[in-house]
């Protein structure tokens, strides 16, 4: 039993480990003079707009700079993971 709890406790450790390291990177996305930076762990840093573009032409923009940037970072944050070994019990 105490073995199942260290296990649970590193992998919980782990996890910590790579959210604070994932919080440091950044990914960014730009197109059209629309920018949306997110950090590792998938969060909106910043968004600036171009306001020359039109509202319908800034959403799709915004739209398509988001959704790049979050398979960015998805991508950096399996490559963290692979970095890191994975998750134990789980190779």
């Amino acid at each position: 039993m105490f073995s199942k709890l260290k296990q649970f406790q590193d992998l919980r450790n782990q996890a910590k480990t790579m959210q604070n390291a994932l919080a440091q990177e950044t990914v960014t996305e730009e197109r059209n003079g629309v920018k949306i930076v997110l950090n590792g762990n998938m969060e909106v840093l910043s968004v600036t707009l171009n306001e020359s573009l039109s509202t319908s032409v800034q959403a799709e923009t915004v739209k398509t700079c988001f959704n790049d940037a979050l398979k960015r970072a998805q991508r950096l944050m399996a490559k963290k993971l692979q970095s890191m070994g994975g998750i134990p019990g789980m190779n």
